[in-house]
Parts: structure tokens; sequence; C-alpha cells
């Protein structure tokens, strides 16, 4: 079970979800898990789309691919509010561009996550909830360390989306990472694929303690903690 969400699953209301998403099941005895896809080329992305796929197998799973709904980036920041709060765990699906995101990434975070409402006075809507990255790379996982071609590890690397968590009072779970994307083999892929699923269904039938899955070295914000007593 997934005590570091802390509330008896037997006791949770069962909630409806919001007009806008079309796929979301209600239900009372799991995580309800919102997957946030980011690809400006996704049709040419095989690394994401099965990823894509795999998540969309999964019971629990609201898909969003936010490239399709926000072409010219004008992000509603009311319906990604309400979205968000119709869930428990947040994934941030996408490549792993230039170190970090596609563009449209950091636009919602911009725009969707404002002061008074996500962090700040007031700002306490995503407390107790979880985030988790989900990226592919087109490098080896042998360049992403200290003497690698990339200098430093991904973890290290997604230190921004780490801090964003603990400043909104969120888990930060250890991030799911595909390597080579663009250059694995059929089999290795549909495994990397099924190993995302596998973590999502396993999250969405709350089988994993979570604190078993943070970041390495995230430390909980105390506004997460709070939440979750």
């Amino acid at each position: 079970r997934g005590v570091l969400f802390g509330a008896d699953q037997a006791q949770r209301p069962e909630r409806s979800c919001p007009s806008q998403v079309c796929n979301l099941v209600p239900y009372v005895d799991r995580m309800r898990i919102l997957i946030l896809a980011a690809h400006p080329k996704s049709s040419q992305s095989i690394a994401q789309r099965a990823l894509t796929a795999a998540a969309q197998a999964v019971h629990g799973v609201t898909c969003r691919d936010l490239y399709a709904i926000y072409p010219d980036f004008n992000v509603d920041a009311a319906a990604e509010q309400a979205i968000l709060q119709a869930h428990d765990v947040i994934v941030l699906q996408h490549p792993f561009y230039w170190y970090s995101s596609p563009a449209l990434v950091k636009e919602w975070l911009d725009i969707v996550l404002e002061s008074g409402w996500a962090y700040g006075p007031g700002g306490n809507k995503m407390h107790g909830k979880s985030l988790l990255s989900a990226i592919s790379t087109g490098g080896a996982e042998s360049f992403y360390h200290a003497k690698g071609r990339n200098r430093f590890t991904v973890e290290e690397l997604l230190a921004p989306f780490n801090q964003t968590a603990y400043l909104c009072g969120m888990a930060y779970l250890k991030p799911f990472v595909l390597y080579e994307g663009r250059k694995k083999k059929a089999a290795d892929l549909a495994h990397e694929a099924q190993r995302f699923g596998q973590l999502l269904h396993d999250i969405a039938q709350d089988r994993l303690d979570l604190r078993q899955h943070l970041a390495t070295g995230y430390v909980l914000p105390d506004s997460f903690k709070r939440r979750q007593a």
C-alpha cells in the first residue's frame, strides 16, 4: 500500500471527474494518475508513442497531449488546475530536450502553478500530491554521470523539477528514464514501455510504498507531511 499518502483508503470519498477529462473513471481505492505528455512532433517519436500507449492501457490513468490541446501555447490555467485537483500523481512525460523539457512544459508550469494556488501564501492546492518525471533521451545511460559526455546524472539535470515539487508541497518520485529511445530495438522498446506501464499500474493500484520511490536524496517538505497527517 502507498502509505506515503496516509489516508485510509476505505474512507476516501469517491470524486467525480471534471468535464474536461473524458477518460477518467471515478474510483475509491486507487491513486489517480495524470499524464501530461508533451512532444512537439509526437507522431515522429517512437519512444514517446510507446510510453503513451503503455500509459493509456492502465486503468485509472488520464493522458493529456499538451501540444494537441495547446498548439498556440495559450494554456487555460483554470481548466488545468481543475484537472490537477482530481488526481493524486502528476506525470510530466516528455523527451529530454537540452537537458530539460520541450518549451510547452515550461509554459504550462509558469501559467498553471500560480502563486497563491500552488505555492506561497494560500497556495496549498498541490500539497500531498506526487510528481514523476518520465523522459526519453537520445543518449546512452553511460553519458549521464560525472565523467560522461553530459557530466551530470539525469536526476541532477532534473533539479528544477525536483525543486518545483518541493516548493509546491509535493513528493518528487524517482524519474522514469528511457535511454536511447531512437536507437532501441523493437523488443527492447517494448520492454521499456512495459516497465513504464507496470510502474503506473502499481501506483494506480496503490501497491507501492512511494516513500521507497522518492528521487535520490529527496526530503519530503513539511507541507506535504501536514497534508498527509
